[in-house]
């Protein structure tokens, strides 16, 4: 069965590029094959760094979005990655409802998966509750607790939407915080995860010893919180 992976969040800043740059790097590393596309029109993550996996997507433009189920029928076995840019999620649900996509689903023996990345402000908890309304019970969901900008996400449990979202069928993990400053030196670099762990930088100024550790540690803490999940 061919998977799609929408990654949204639909604000800016909560880790949706981060997010989809760990699964396609999982992805790579567990020998699943896979292709991405990017919406992100001015600095898509995919597109940067994984390259040679990504193609561009033009959000607006249904012919566009179509290509997306269009690579599915071809390689029922490939994964599809889609990296949501933020301010995108209107255009996605009104192409998915104009174009039936949830009845027509089983029919092309498609699964699709919806993961909504949440740092711990109220405007992710308010984007969760609309997302619910429109796809809850409907679409596979996983909801990415982002703790880049906090472990603590007492709105969210509050709002009694994580429950809802789990008595939906919905799947919940966490994202670790990695250190910022190692994120910018492998962004610095425009290199891949594998990359930056392996290839340490003959000028020095890439990661050091223990940082390359860190991330390692990062990267398998995080694959088990993918596994989980059924990637």
């Amino acid at each position: 069965m061919s998977k799609l992976h929408f990654i949204g969040g639909e604000k800016g800043g909560v880790g949706k590029s981060l997010v989809s740059r760990l699964l396609a790097q999982y992805m790579i590393d567990h020998h699943l094959p896979f292709i991405g596309f990017d919406t992100d029109k001015s600095h898509g993550a995919l597109l940067r760094f994984y390259a040679d996996y990504a193609s561009p997507v033009i959000i607006d433009r249904y012919e566009s979005l179509d290509r997306i189920v269009d690579a599915a029928m071809e390689q029922p076995d490939r994964r599809i990655l889609v990296d949501l840019a933020a301010q995108t999620h209107q255009f996605l649900v009104r192409w998915i409802e104009d174009s039936g996509l949830l009845d027509l689903r089983e029919d092309l023996g498609m699964s699709l998966v919806y993961w909504h990345v949440m740092d711990s402000g109220r405007d992710s908890v308010d984007l969760l509750r609309a997302l619910l309304g429109q796809f809850g019970g409907r679409m596979q969901l996983v909801l990415v607790l982002n703790e880049v900008r906090g472990d603590r996400f007492d709105i969210l449990d509050a709002s009694g939407l994580k429950t809802r979202a789990e008595d939906l069928g919905a799947r919940v993990t966490g994202l670790r915080h990695l250190q910022d400053t190692t994120i910018q030196k492998i962004d610095a670099h425009n290199t891949s995860f594998w990359a930056a762990v392996n290839l340490p930088d003959p000028s020095g100024n890439g990661l050091g010893l223990m940082e390359r550790q860190r991330v390692k540690i990062w990267m398998s803490r995080t694959y088990k919180a993918f596994d989980q999940v059924q990637v």
